[in-house]
């Protein structure tokens, strides 16, 4: 929920109980049922450009309710993330745990879009081709960035999990062998039962910045935290040096992953 849903859900209600439409009647015209109206008004739901047009209309409102959708769009990212993907947008270097999913920064649009499309509370439409978007703008990044040092350590579940069924997973491990092949990129794999005490502890990422500063990103169901203090960022740099310790080597990474690859054909 944010403040301009808020304000622009009170603003419906406000316009509507002056014109003496009816919460019923707006939502027949707008072929919304009464909670959804409901939920928009309190500002639950992101008010849509339909239910904004119809009550526009029906309060004779002159555009003045219309013109609050261009305030509503979603976020590209949680309001929790903002502050991680603007240091990663400059980072020098980037090591990247992930236990259970693709990182995003190499997931392909068919992957990242079911992902998307499966959150709960679900999201609506708009929200999900924005999040898919920005998603696949983060990716931009690897490439004119020459420089910068990206390195992923994957576990083996995140490669089995089946996300979006054969197809997707097919073309998505291919494309882990494909941006592999960049200078600046390394991807290794975790098989299963190795390190296992820490590896199932959750993901987490390690940034450098431009000036040297360091910091560790990390992010649960509902939570993330950025960590810029020295003794934690230490702890969980050792943390990751474990991981990557007994993941494959690069090379032998590949062909694992070629393998599963072959299994989803």
């Amino acid at each position: 929920m944010s403040d301009a849903w808020r304000y622009c859900g009170n603003q419906i209600k406000l316009w509507r109980t002056q014109a003496g439409v009816s919460r019923e009647d707006l939502g027949r015209e707008a072929n919304y049922e009464y909670e959804t109206v409901k939920s928009m008004e309190l500002g639950r739901r992101r008010p849509s450009l339909r239910l904004l047009q119809v009550a526009d209309d029906m309060c004779s409102a002159r555009g003045l309710l219309l013109a609050a959708h261009s305030y509503l769009k979603p976020a590209p990212y949680p309001t929790r993330s903002q502050e991680y993907m603007a240091l990663e947008a400059e980072a020098i270097a980037v090591h990247w745990y992930e236990p259970l999913l693709i990182p995003g920064l190499l997931q392909t649009e068919d992957y990242a879009r079911v992902l998307m499309s499966e959150t709960y509370p679900p999201s609506d439409d708009e929200t999900v081709e924005e999040r898919v978007s920005a998603r696949l703008r983060r990716q931009e990044a690897l490439w004119p960035r020459p420089r910068a040092v990206f390195d992923f350590v994957i576990y083996e579940a995140a490669l089995r999990t089946g996300v979006g069924g054969g197809k997707v997973m097919h073309r998505q491990l291919c494309r882990l062998l494909e941006i592999g092949e960049l200078r600046n990129i390394s991807i290794q794999v975790l098989p299963m039962g190795r390190c296992s005490g820490v590896a199932l502890i959750g993901p987490m990422v390690l940034l450098e910045t431009t000036d040297h500063d360091r910091y560790v990103y990390v992010e649960g169901q509902r939570t993330s935290a950025l960590y810029a203090d020295a003794e934690k960022v230490s702890e969980l740099t050792q943390r990751h040096g474990m991981i990557r310790q007994h993941a494959l080597c690069v090379e032998e990474s590949a062909e694992f992953v070629r393998k599963v690859a072959a299994e989803y054909e």
